[in-house]
């Protein structure tokens, strides 16, 4: 097999979704919505704001067309998206549902091809963003290529075939997010990007922070983010209710072409195929590096993802660089009042557009207001003392902020937030000395179980806590006894009935999604972790962070303590790295040490594999690979450096 094909193929995605998979909730059925969270539904839907039907036509509006086959398939035939995994969600929310969630799915279900305004179109439903299409003089502009590779290329099919088959003469990725950028290979060749045909445009950072989340932290996102998207979860009403701001991740070929030019402030303009742009740098508020774009012939202003149908995660749950809700709130106030004015729709890179100037204006203020009371209230209680979770409870939000449907917690929620603005300037620690050295985990479980009287006691007041409706208070008990004594069955079973009940009632899907993810792992086993690193991604990260991330797998007690230096040798890519390793540290360099145990030469992709795959050196000697100098003190090297990607516990020790 030719090396290059070899490598993206043992370097290749290894996904879960719910919307491809069948039966795999596991061996104990979900159960029914308890009594409890009957009567909690019933208050949720007599406290929701008056629906004037404006989120539903605004969602439907403009539609052309869609795919007669809803089953999106790889260059295999294996299935990736399913775009009718939600048709079924029509008539009154079931008692397993948040009456406000199935309201936002009813809408977010639409897919295909939809038209915004004179030369722009977008495709929605076929991941979990959307593609913006802009007509430019001789091809289409598109915006946000998806997560995969495969939808991509269904996505630009569709617009191809209704439409009229155009090039795609750009592509500008929003931000550095792999769904806004990973599926750019289905729509755009490598060859005709080098050779000036199409432009990709992106916000200053872009590889770096694309770097930093999908690489550097990716393994512990990867699994995260299985509890967040709600990977191995069946959409249905007593499964996955999509992700809040679309339905689920597609589990394609993730791939990156490195930006060709690059927007560095708000004001900027291009002219891209005969269309003007104009740009706001949004960095800092949803992603590290993030812009918005004012299609200025069309009047249309994409504001990418820090306006959406609903209220964005401060810090999302998988785990991310913890974001500014006060520039958050200054971005959203210079969108509606400088951008927002010129334009006729509002359109983001999740759900529906808000169609007219002045409902625009009024929905990214509203947004504005949301994010701003959540920031000043938090830091005003912050200052008087109190702690993340006792703020968390006090910061409601007001009655005047929930009229706005959009302001709704389905992705964010206003207690996660809370806590992610407390983060952002005062860290994790509240100040008080009992928790600033814990016991960790299992051990404060077992001492807690045992002044408690052991762990029948516990399962007696978490039972009580159950019938009660009082499931944060069960749960809180039943994960004392399963992290100090995880075979504990009955405790296990129980957790996941308490976690379920709360799933159900969550009005953010992916709370819903966790609790959910939570349960099904108790009751049947962890599901196979899913990686984000795939081989194109990685291909396209420069050499320096991609070791940098291979450093923070390093094991120092692997090589007990050794100090030694290996030079990297990449003649492809006219590249030498020197890695010093100082017996603490892995120390990478792009340039040679004076003084190496020994030298690798060979392809960089070669030297991703020994670093990224785990490939035995002596395989890829076969392959090519030359080594000279102290091969065991390569092998030495190799060893210490932990495997990418582990599926790890979460809902027990």
């Amino acid at each position: 097999m030719h090396w290059n094909r070899r490598c993206k193929a043992m370097l290749g995605l290894i996904a879960a979704t719910p919307l491809v998979l069948a039966n795999t909730v596991g061996p104990l059925d979900p159960k029914p919505a308890s009594p409890a969270t009957i009567a909690a539904q019933r208050a949720a839907a007599q406290a929701l704001p008056a629906d004037d039907g404006r989120d539903g036509e605004f969602a439907a509006r403009g539609f052309i067309a869609t795919l007669a086959d809803p089953v999106i398939k790889d260059a295999k035939g294996r299935p990736v998206w399913n775009l009718a995994a939600y048709d079924w969600v029509d008539g009154p929310a079931p008692a397993s549902v948040n009456p406000s969630l199935w309201r936002l799915m009813r809408h977010l279900k639409r897919h295909g091809l939809f038209k915004v305004a004179d030369g722009v179109w977008q495709v929605r439903g076929f991941d979990l963003a959307n593609m913006t299409v802009v007509q430019g003089q001789t091809g289409w502009v598109l915006i946000d290529p998806l997560t995969a590779r495969e939808t991509a290329a269904a996505a630009l099919a569709l617009v191809n075939r209704e439409l009229g088959a155009r090039p795609v003469s750009a592509v500008i990725y929003s931000h550095s997010h792999a769904d806004h950028y990973g599926g750019v290979r289905g729509v755009v060749e490598q060859a005709d990007v080098a050779a000036g045909k199409v432009a990709v445009i992106a916000p200053e950072h872009f590889v770096a922070e694309a770097a930093s989340e999908n690489v550097m932290a990716g393994s512990a996102m990867s699994r995260r983010a299985q509890y967040q998207f709600g990977a191995g979860l069946s959409p249905g009403p007593q499964g996955q209710m999509g992700s809040g701001i679309g339905m689920a991740v597609a589990p394609g070929e993730i791939t990156l072409i490195q930006p060709t030019d690059t927007i560095t402030r708000s004001g900027e303009t291009r002219v891209v195929d005969g269309v003007p742009l104009e740009f706001q740098i949004v960095s800092g508020s949803e992603a590290p590096s993030e812009l918005n774009v004012l299609i200025q012939p069309s009047r249309v202003f994409l504001s990418a993802e820090i306006s959406t149908c609903t209220m964005h995660n401060i810090l999302t749950p998988r785990g991310a660089k913890v974001r500014d809700a006060h520039a958050w709130a200054g971005f959203l106030d210079e969108a509606a009042t400088r951008f927002a004015p010129r334009a006729d729709v509002v359109v983001s890179s999740h759900c529906w557009p808000t169609f007219g100037r002045d409902a625009g204006v009024a929905m990214l203020a509203g947004q504005r207001d949301n994010y701003r009371y959540l920031h000043d209230q938090t830091v005003r209680l912050m200052n008087r003392g109190e702690t993340m979770v006792e703020i968390a409870e006090q910061v409601t939000q007001p009655p005047a902020l929930a009229r706005q449907w959009d302001n709704h917690g389905y992705y964010g929620t206003f207690n996660h937030n809370a806590k992610a603005i407390y983060q952002y300037y005062l860290g994790w620690y509240d100040a008080v000395p009992a928790n600033l050295n814990p016991h960790p985990p299992v051990e404060r479980a077992r001492r807690t179980i045992a002044l408690m009287g052991g762990a029948n006691k516990a399962i007696a007041a978490a039972r009580k806590a159950m019938k009660a409706g009082d499931y944060r208070w069960s749960s809180d008990l039943l994960s004392q006894v399963v992290f100090a004594d995880a075979a504990n069955q009955t405790a296990r079973a129980l957790l996941a009935d308490s976690y379920e009940q709360q799933g159900y009632q969550a009005e953010s899907a992916i709370w819903r999604n966790q609790f959910l993810a939570a349960a099904r792992e108790l009751r049947a086993g962890k599901m196979v972790n899913f990686s984000n690193q795939s081989a194109d991604m990685i291909g396209a990260i420069p050499t320096r962070l991609l070791l940098d991330s291979a450093a923070t797998r390093f094991d120092p007690a692997k090589l007990g303590g050794r100090q030694l230096a290996i030079n990297l040798v990449m003649p492809d890519r006219r590249e030498t790295a020197g890695v010093e390793l100082t017996g603490v540290t892995m120390l990478p360099r792009m340039e040679a040490h004076p003084a190496p145990a020994a030298t690798l030469t060979g392809p960089r992709q070669m030297m991703l594999a020994l670093l990224f795959m785990k490939v035995p050196l002596a395989q890829l000697e076969q392959l090519g690979l030359k080594v000279s100098g102290d091969r065991a003190a390569v092998e030495a090297w190799l060893n210490s450096i932990d495997p990418v990607g582990a599926t790890f516990n979460i809902a027990e020790p």
